[in-house]
């Protein structure tokens, strides 16, 4: 991997569209002023913060999870801790990333 390819943004639509259709769980982590603003149709909110405490809530959903934020950095530390705790789950970036997918259907 190039010194480049580090801050490339690497192109999700395909991977969230395969978890869409796994019926995948959209966890918006963003603060509660950020998703009175605008969130996807049936995502679940869990700020981010608080997702340790949430872990059991999330594993209990039992299906896999498209973590997302305002720009993909929280929802990419949210990913990462969820996997590291079991959780089959993607970082979506952006909840307009998902949010694309959701009214097209």
């Amino acid at each position: 991997m190039g010194l480049f390819n580090l801050f490339r943004k690497k192109d999700m639509s395909n991977e969230i569209q395969e978890y869409l259709a796994k019926g995948a769980v959209v966890l918006d982590v963003r603060t509660l002023a950020e998703w009175n603003e605008g969130h996807s149709e049936g995502a679940k909110h869990i700020v981010l913060a608080t997702i340790p405490l949430n872990v059991d809530e999330i594993k209990s959903w039992n299906k896999p999870v498209i973590a997302v934020c305002r720009s993909g950095g929280r929802s990419g530390q949210a990913t990462q801790f969820l996997q590291n705790h079991g959780v089959d789950v993607i970082n979506g970036g952006p909840w307009q990333n998902v949010d694309q997918y959701l009214v097209s259907k």
